[in-house]
């Protein structure tokens, strides 16, 4: 029985050595680092995020995100990318009728910038995002890691009381034999 409680032990040990290693990975090197909050942080986030504060764990990344999300629709009058039109008018309406849109240099036709503004915003809030994520995940199999280890040391308990009954019903067969031979 020592097999299945030394591999859940030395699997519970190194799950959680990963994930510890995992979670100071995305803490250090991920998207959110060198983007301080604008000065409406606090008033969008409700004060979890201070303006120019550097942004930390995962959580004040999906703070940040939900940030940027707010300028992004504030920028396009509350309009998401497939309710925009690809291109302007010379008048400066959406469209995406190439034919009445505005020519720029080349002529090619001239895109229109909100729209892109918000493929911009989506991808940067995406990578905030799974950085969250990330950290969610690797504080998950931490908790695993946790399990394997307990479950492995239960093993090893379950294993020594079962040797030790083992031991104790042996001696006693031997001295009852013993008894009886004895008698007999």
């Amino acid at each position: 029985m020592a097999g299945p409680q030394a591999s859940s032990d030395a699997f519970g040990v190194v799950a959680i050595a990963m994930r510890i290693n995992g979670r100071s990975e995305v803490r250090d090197d991920s998207p959110r680092r060198g983007s301080p909050p604008p000065p409406d942080a606090a008033e969008l986030t409700g004060g979890a995020l201070e303006p120019g504060q550097a942004i930390e764990p995962g959580a004040q990344a999906r703070q940040f995100a939900t940030i940027m999300e707010h300028h992004a629709l504030e920028s396009t009058s509350g309009k998401r990318y497939a309710e925009m039109g690809r291109f302007l008018t010379p008048s400066g309406e959406e469209t995406n009728d190439e034919a009445a849109d505005a020519k720029g240099p080349n002529d090619r036709p001239v895109e229109n910038g909100h729209r892109n503004l918000r493929v911009t915003e989506t991808a940067l809030s995406t990578a905030l995002n799974m950085s969250y994520m990330a950290e969610q995940l690797a504080l998950f199999g931490i908790v695993v890691g946790f399990a394997l280890l307990l479950t492995g040391i239960g093993f090893l308990v379950l294993a020594i009381g079962g040797t030790s009954r083992r031991g104790e019903a042996r001696s006693t067969a031997v001295a009852r034999h013993q008894s009886a031979t004895a008698t007999g």
